[in-house]
């Protein structure tokens, strides 16, 4: 449904505008952000810096883009100062600016609804930042690692993943968008991680181990009920996003995939893909 209703018009030329689909490629040897259309066509790289896949230092060197609420600009993660830090750049691919800075290693970023902000990871901790610029404080407070913030489309939760203390497990945890009220969503015993709230804000997707050691994909309600497995493979399945539409792209085997209620199409296969994010207003 939702492949047809985007690239409807298209036609045979390339798309104008946004990308409607981002995902991390090594295709050009280094890691690097790349936009396609809805059906994983017309591959452009958007990130113009280039790292050396051959040093240690700069092999993950452009990752886990994140759209702003508009479509207009995209954040992520990237090596380029020799740590790695947040970055925002437009849909285009130009315009990069480096949005923190410091000695401790960035990652994961997600937008506010409003995109006046990001919260991101920090090597632990998770911390909120100005989209226009300026410090980033700190949200949530105790020991133990936590990772892979998401805002919530209403704004007011901050979903993650979170490793107690002297634990190898991992479980989903929300917040509220002020680091009060952390409430755990899961208690299934593996390593599970990477949530991704769905359009409506109703369920949230998110990556686990549970079940005979192989990552699937899950959603849960943000009160914690109605778990549900979506995905089942004798591979493991990883990075879940939602489409505008519902449905759920996710990475297997170094392809970008979709599932649209149980029926699952291959939308890249440049060998080594990871990380899509859906563009969360259509194209035009």
């Amino acid at each position: 449904m939702l492949l047809l209703a985007l690239v409807a018009g298209c036609g045979g030329s390339a798309p104008k505008g946004p990308p409607a689909l981002l995902f991390v490629s090594t295709k050009d040897g280094d890691y690097a952000i790349f936009g396609a259309d809805a059906r994983g066509k017309h591959v452009r790289r958007l990130t113009k810096e280039r790292g050396n896949p051959s040093s240690p230092k700069e092999l993950f060197f452009q990752l886990e883009p994140a759209w702003s609420p508009s479509g207009n600009k995209i954040a992520f993660a990237s090596l380029r100062s020799g740590t790695s830090h947040i970055y925002v750049m437009h849909a285009d691919g130009t315009g990069t600016r480096q949005l923190t800075r410091g000695k401790q290693d960035d990652d994961h970023p997600s937008w506010s609804p409003d995109g006046r902000r990001l919260v991101f990871a920090r090597e632990g901790a998770l911390f909120v930042v100005p989209a226009a610029g300026g410090q980033a404080r700190r949200v949530g407070r105790g020991p133990g690692d936590a990772a892979d913030p998401a805002w919530s489309p209403d704004g007011r939760l901050i979903a993650y993943d979170y490793r107690r203390p002297g634990y190898a497990n991992r479980e989903l945890y929300v917040m509220r968008a002020d680091g009060t009220g952390i409430r755990q969503l899961t208690r299934l015993g593996q390593v599970s991680g990477y949530p991704a709230w769905s359009p409506d804000g109703r369920r949230i997707a998110f990556q686990s181990n549970a079940r005979f050691g192989r990552y699937q994909i899950y959603t849960i309600r943000a009160d914690g009920t109605g778990l549900r497995q979506v995905t089942r493979s004798l591979g493991d399945i990883i990075q879940p996003a939602w489409s505008p539409s519902g449905e759920i792209a996710f990475s297997r085997d170094g392809e970008i995939w979709i599932d649209d209620e149980g029926t699952e199409t291959k939308l890249t296969s440049t060998g080594n893909d990871s990380a899509p994010a859906w563009r969360p207003v259509r194209p035009q």
